[in-house]
């Protein structure tokens, strides 16, 4: 039985390290692409110090690698989000948008737009949107003192239509601002900013690294409460602490990116396709693999039309959904 343990435990460290890997690759990789010609030998001169032009250090240090990191915190944290939410609702098509989260912060984006305020403003009032919505579902899904899964699941969705109905009558009052308003619903991270990732980076890896943490008891809930019970887990602390961990990490994204979907739907999928059911892999391998996955996809927006910039929430989707219906094709024969 040790011995499985420990061949367990390398399997798990190789595929993390793997997908760290393909993480480092894809971000070097992607701090090549833009109208700038800087290639890879640039991009090393210019972390290990060595010299490099003013206008290269300028270009990797305060425009591409902002956005890269950003991309890593919104792709890593809506993806970690979705694992968590599938396993905590035991719903295969939970997503961290279910729970009315991005229509709370959308909402708080589209009242800024309407009152003319900043990005930073607008920032603070799509955080705000976002934990009321938090706060109402939190309130609303608890069941004789513990948080019920069909009832959080079921406040989140009717909180987020009640929202969703709430920015059509702001839209509707919106004249001039409507294209931003489109852009942050359908995701965008064209105003990356180094004081938007001081912020939102590492509170995306310490709530990502807690859940990671809890992921073992994602296994044991999905026995049952009272099997869980019996195995000394208490079941209503760890759905609150996962809820409500992965909602503020969602609504601190969704302040900064807008609404970006499909990455917490798919990536978690695909990785259980690839690795398993064990909670303790998935949890992790989905930041790592949502991460790269997001600075892909953005990558590709910012570049495949350049100048012009396309919102990334739209090729998430456009890419993301014939890989998983082909994955689903050759892996379990569903279609």
């Amino acid at each position: 039985m040790a011995k499985d343990k420990r061949q367990g435990l390398g399997s798990y460290i190789f595929i993390l390290a793997l997908l760290f890997v393909l993480l480092v690759v894809t971000a070097v990789i992607c701090l090549t692409a833009g109208s700038a010609d800087i290639g890879i030998t640039e991009i090393f001169s210019a972390f290990t110090g060595q010299s490099s032009g003013e206008l290269s250090h300028t270009v990797i240090f305060d425009i591409r690698l902002p956005r890269i990191l950003l991309a890593l915190a919104a792709g890593g944290g809506l993806a970690i989000a979705g694992a968590v939410f599938q396993a905590l609702l035991m719903n295969p098509l939970a997503e961290p948008y279910i729970l009315g989260v991005s229509s709370g912060g959308t909402f708080g984006a589209v009242l800024s737009f309407l009152l003319g305020l900043s990005m930073a403003g607008t920032q603070l009032f799509a955080f705000a949107g976002a934990l009321s919505v938090i706060a109402i579902v939190f309130f609303l899904g608890k069941r004789f003192g513990n948080i019920s899964p069909n009832i959080l699941l079921l406040s989140g969705v009717m909180t987020g239509a009640f929202f969703s109905a709430a920015i059509l009558l702001l839209y509707s009052l919106l004249d001039d601002s409507l294209r931003n308003v489109l852009f942050w619903l359908i995701g965008n991270l064209s105003s990356a900013s180094k004081g938007d990732v001081y912020y939102i980076l590492p509170l995306t890896i310490i709530i990502s690294m807690i859940l990671t943490a809890m992921a073992g008891k994602f296994n044991i809930l999905s026995l049952g409460d009272q099997e869980a019970h019996h195995l000394g887990v208490n079941t209503g602390k760890i759905r609150m602490w996962a809820y409500v961990l992965s909602s503020i990490m969602t609504g601190a994204i969704v302040s900064i990116s807008g609404i970006i979907g499909f990455v917490g739907l798919l990536v978690p999928h695909v990785c259980r396709i690839l690795f398993g059911n064990d909670n303790r892999i998935i949890v992790p391998a989905s930041f790592l693999a949502g991460a790269s996955y997001m600075i892909i996809m953005d990558t590709i927006a910012k570049s495949i039309l350049s100048p012009v910039e396309l919102p990334v929430g739209a090729f998430t989707a456009l890419f993301g959904a014939p890989v998983f219906i082909y994955l689903l094709r050759t892996r379990y024969k569903m279609i």
